[in-house]
């Protein structure tokens, strides 16, 4: 079985190859090629890739390369993690859109469509490459926006998941509340990527009991203060919401948050100087520590789980995934890509059925929903009006003034990345 990573070079990556490494049982890896056009990166982070898998007894082998061809050629399943601009572009996707007093964030808002204008035309490139490599391969995609990038593959028929950590981070934490091991808790999990709700927390699986009310009522304060959100309003609401939906429910306040000090990008981009400084020891074959405060916490078990379930049919039955919708939630279109649990195996993901969703949550998806329409049509085609036109319906900005300046703020930020600019 050969795999390859695009932007392999990431400092993320050694997360992915522990996980590979532990779980080889599950996912047998022959060859594993990390692709990347930062050489100077790929061959530190390929150096300790090298060395958990010796420390590990792992006999898959591990290559580095800059040739994307090269890269996909024969691979059974392609994981794209990338980050077109670096984090320079990061920095600026959270600091521009706040002199518009909106959220400046990667994923959402202004910045989240900057960066989905930057990357799907790269992305599609790829997946075309690795079509014509080998057709039957798998594209498993957890470069952000995920779920504008996963429709943009699924909207061109190639054969992609996508991929988002928010599920399994809560799977794990609820376990750890409940005592009881992550494999017996089943999430009922529903929105869009970056726009979840679990509405259930069933132990065995998707017929079992629903813990969720427990949760709530032993463990609300602890949830609350993880997603930095009152605990009133987790009492009201019944649920629990990702904590990507503190920029949607508490939104001035993070933006008063965010003006007073430094911004994510500049955060991780000192701690991946830290991070490549240890890579490029050569005792280390193990990832250090510091590579948890880097975010994608379950990253590694996640992406292992799903591509062995699609390659092999081992790993869970059900996952966490983003999917098209076809039908699942009845107030979107089917060429949607939603967050849901579903079956997954050799076929692909077939979201489970889900039950009556709350107008309140309805309403916010079918909004931002109508947004990832005009933000892949900007990315797509181009052209400022394109871009006001996403600006304007997205929640986090939807005034005309805003939405004006914006547009030209983004594109002068990006003009680099984009063609038609």
């Amino acid at each position: 079985m050969k795999l390859t990573v695009v932007g392999g070079g990431s400092t993320y990556t050694p997360e992915l190859i522990d996980g590979f490494a532990r779980l080889r049982d599950t996912l047998p890896i022959e060859e594993l090629v990390l692709m990347d056009p930062a050489q100077d990166r790929l061959e530190l982070v390929g150096g300790l890739a090298r060395r958990i898998f010796t420390r590990q007894a792992h006999n898959g082998t591990i290559t580095t390369t800059t040739d994307l061809d090269k890269a996909v050629d024969g691979a059974d399943a392609v994981l794209l993690q990338l980050r077109v601009g670096g984090q320079a572009a990061r920095e600026q996707d959270e600091t521009w859109p706040l002199e518009c007093g909106c959220v400046g964030q990667e994923t959402t808002g202004a910045g989240g469509l900057a960066k989905a204008l930057r990357t799907v035309p790269i992305v599609l490139d790829i997946a075309e490459r690795v079509r014509r490599a080998n057709p039957t391969a798998w594209i498993i995609d957890f470069t952000n926006p995920v779920g504008i990038v996963t429709r943009a593959l699924l909207q061109e028929g190639h054969k992609a998941v996508g991929l988002c950590n928010v599920a399994i981070g809560f799977q794990r934490k609820f376990a750890a509340m409940l005592g009881v091991s992550a494999s017996d808790i089943h999430l009922d999990h529903v929105g869009l990527n970056h726009l979840t709700w679990e509405t259930g927390v069933r132990l065995g699986g998707p017929e079992g009991e629903n813990v969720l009310p427990k949760l709530l009522t032993d463990h609300t304060d602890a949830i609350a203060a993880d997603l930095r959100l009152p605990r009133a309003v987790l009492d009201r609401l019944g649920v629990v919401p990702s904590y990507y939906l503190r920029y949607y429910y508490a939104h001035d306040e993070v933006v008063r948050e965010l003006r007073t000090k430094p911004s994510r990008a500049a955060e991780v981009a000192e701690m991946e100087r830290k991070l490549l400084a240890l890579y490029a020891d050569p005792a280390l074959d193990e990832k250090p520590e510091l590579l948890a405060k880097r975010g994608g916490a379950y990253y590694s078990e996640a992406a292992v789980d799903l591509a062995a379930a699609l390659l092999n049919g081992a790993g869970s039955p059900y996952q966490v995934v983003n999917a098209h919708n076809n039908g699942t939630l009845p107030f979107l279109p089917d060429d949607a890509v939603i967050e849901v649990q579903a079956a997954v195996g050799r076929q692909g993901a077939t979201p489970l059925p889900v039950s009556h969703i709350d107008p309140l949550y309805a309403g916010l998806m079918a909004q931002v929903t109508a947004y990832e329409d005009l933000a892949l049509d900007a990315a797509l085609h181009g052209g400022r009006t394109r871009v006001f036109k996403a600006l304007l319906s997205h929640p986090l900005i939807g005034q005309y003034e805003y939405a004006e300046r914006l547009t030209d703020e983004l594109i002068a930020h990006n003009r680099e990345h984009l063609a038609w600019a």
